[in-house]
């Protein structure tokens, strides 16, 4: 009866039922009866499945990892909750939630959100350098493919070695590369044009936009190192703790799609990819342990695009490979 009804819902507005809406709806159903740690709703609605699968940009290899950290520090005395936002409320990236549009470029977002943090927290605040997706995802071509996906290990990589320069979201004439996908809706009743396909990664300029007061070269930002931690949430937790954001990535299901709210754990439905994402704390909610995490399908999806991850179970793969860097 309740499918049903989502399905007249549907009808009702005039929109066809894709395979998509088809299979949230059955998704839906079956994670709120089952009463777990997660609530789901009705997401992408009026999309295909194949555009959703193409913004999971993330690939995976055991040979491209970025070095790990040996005897990493652990603090013994670790709170129960840490935010970020709250941690450092004057670093204004930390609260952002970035939007990549039409694209499989998550494995630059994740990099370049808590690049930013890094360096706003490491100079107490008085430097805000808003770290260019677009700078990083056009011109490293050791990377991977920009739209098509990447690996997130070699976007730290580029960041030590190259550099990236600066640049705000879509249309905000911000630092010296803003990004050019345009921002677009990944939910239901959004503000935006729908996501729908996948445009093309846009051309390396070696420049910066016109009118911005650097030059290219001028405006790069550096590592000084960059590391990595795999499936230690203890280590992980005290990184964040000390210096900030890191960036992830897990694995996809067809029921993370339908995230509302609640602490999230894969419960049914097949792996559609990889994505990557940034963390920027941890908690308990209602004795479920979690990790904080920002997404970059902009600030309508999920919880304010923020979503909570099973912690200390490796959930989706999340805790397997957590890469980060010192800002120089």
């Amino acid at each position: 009866m309740k499918i049903l009804l989502v399905v007249a819902s549907l009808l009702a507005v005039g929109m066809a039922m894709t395979d998509l809406d088809r299979l949230q709806s059955e998704t839906i159903l079956k994670v709120n009866s089952m009463r777990t740690t997660w609530k789901a709703g009705m997401n992408f609605k009026g999309r295909e499945l194949d555009d959703i699968k193409r913004m999971l940009g993330t690939f995976r290899h055991p040979n491209r990892r970025l070095p790990r950290l040996e005897n990493p520090p652990i603090c013994k005395s670790l709170p129960e909750n840490f935010d970020a936002r709250v941690q450092w409320p004057n670093c204004p990236t930390i609260k952002e939630v970035r939007d990549q549009g039409s694209c499989g470029s998550c494995w630059a977002f994740g990099a370049v959100e808590a690049m930013s943090d890094r360096i706003c927290i490491k100079s107490q605040g008085t430097v805000n350098a808003h770290i260019s997706a677009e700078d990083l995802m056009t011109c490293c071509d050791s990377c991977g493919m920009g739209c098509d996906g990447g690996f997130p290990s070699s976007a730290w990589e580029y960041y030590k070695e190259t550099g990236i320069v600066t640049g705000g979201q879509f249309n905000s004439n911000q630092g010296c590369q803003p990004y050019l996908i345009p921002s677009c809706d990944h939910h239901v009743n959004g503000t935006k044009q729908p996501c729908k396909g996948e445009l093309p990664t846009p051309s390396c300029k070696r420049t910066c936009e016109a009118g911005y007061a650097k030059s290219y070269k001028a405006d790069k930002h550096f590592a000084e190192s960059v590391s990595s931690i795999g499936d230690n949430p203890q280590a992980t937790q005290t990184e964040i703790m000390n210096n900030g954001p890191v960036e992830a990535d897990f694995t996809v299901y067809a029921d993370f799609l339908t995230y509302k709210s609640g602490v999230y754990q894969h419960t049914t439905g097949s792996e559609l990819g990889g994505h990557a994402i940034k963390i920027l704390g941890w908690g308990v909610e209602d004795g479920t342990d979690y990790w904080l995490v920002a997404n970059s399908w902009n600030s309508e999806w999920g919880d304010n695009g923020f979503f909570k991850i099973l912690r200390g179970e490796n959930e989706c793969g999340i805790e397997g490979d957590i890469n980060f860097g010192t800002p120089k």
